[in-house]
């Protein structure tokens, strides 16, 4: 019922024990795919060379998270889909875990949250996707110790896209012309875009803490003021795409003006993002009328 989606960048040092986590389970996955965003050092060839049963969609240029995985996702046949980062590894029993999970799935879920744990530390790298009152997106129980508060699974905003299950019928009912995930985000926050716009559809997000896998973190080595400026454009992006312009008066004048003032100083070309912004806006205006 899984197909399995993984995204690549340079991504040699990690590839093979991800791989060897999803072939090392009790249970398979009707199919592995790894989509590699124009890598230039060993990542193709070692996947080549000792995984040929791997599906492997080669692209010259980096496409981003989302474009890749939107690939990946086209070029699979599960019924579930669960999109991995290269530097994910999955617990033995994850697979096992998920099928009892979805013997037993409410109708109406369309998105699953295993538990990600830091690889080093073991602390929680994330338990699904909340939202404040000011708007923020965050990984919840990022960076505390894993001593079992969240063992209980629940309903939850949204599935962080570095290990998330999603039902392929909810993604082509939420599919925005050819894109599951928005490929204007190109990364960061695609994940929080794609699970409003489930729950806008009336699916639900699940959190299940007995499906485990382990996340190293950043293996893109994106630099920190790309990070920032991709956060700070794709948060917008995401506020002007689903949210109204009235739950949006109070997290601008609270947290995001003097976060606004904050970044000027320290990293002015971050706010090329603000431009940005108005052009997504008309442009979503342009795809209403």
């Amino acid at each position: 019922m899984i197909s399995v989606v993984i995204l690549t960048l340079n991504s040699a040092k990690f590839i093979q024990p991800c791989l060897d986590s999803i072939f090392n389970q009790e249970k398979e996955a009707i199919e592995l795919i790894v989509v590699d965003n124009g890598s230039s050092d060993a990542t193709v060839a070692l996947v080549k060379e000792n995984y040929p049963q791997v599906k492997l969609i080669e692209n010259k240029l980096n496409l981003g998270a989302a474009g890749a995985r939107n690939q990946g996702i086209e070029a699979s046949s599960g019924e579930w889909i669960l999109s991995l980062d290269c530097d994910v590894v999955l617990s033995k029993d994850f697979f096992c875990n998920i099928d009892n999970l979805l013997k037993e799935l409410p109708s109406g879920v369309g998105l699953i949250q295993p538990k990600i744990l830091e690889f080093k530390e073991k602390t929680i790298y994330s338990t699904g996707i909340s939202v404040s009152f000011l708007r923020r997106f965050l990984d919840t129980g990022r960076g505390e110790k894993d001593y079992g508060q969240f063992d209980k699974t629940k309903y939850i905003f949204g599935a962080c896209s570095a290990a998330a299950l999603y039902n392929k019928k909810m993604l082509n009912a939420i599919k925005e012309g050819v894109d599951y995930f928005d490929e204007s985000f190109f990364f960061l926050f695609e994940d929080v875009d794609l699970s409003w716009r489930a729950q806008k559809k009336k699916y639900k997000a699940v959190f299940f803490p007995k499906a485990v896998c382990f996340h190293y973190g950043n293996s893109s080595q994106t630099p920190k003021k790309t990070r920032q400026y991709l956060c700070l454009r794709n948060r917008y992006y995401t506020l002007l795409k689903n949210d109204s312009t009235e739950n949006c008066i109070l997290p601008f004048l609270i947290y995001d003006f003097p976060r606004l003032i904050w970044i000027c100083i320290i990293n002015p070309s971050a706010l090329k993002a603000i431009k940005e912004a108005f052009v997504y806006r008309n442009k979503l205006s342009c795809l209403k009328n």
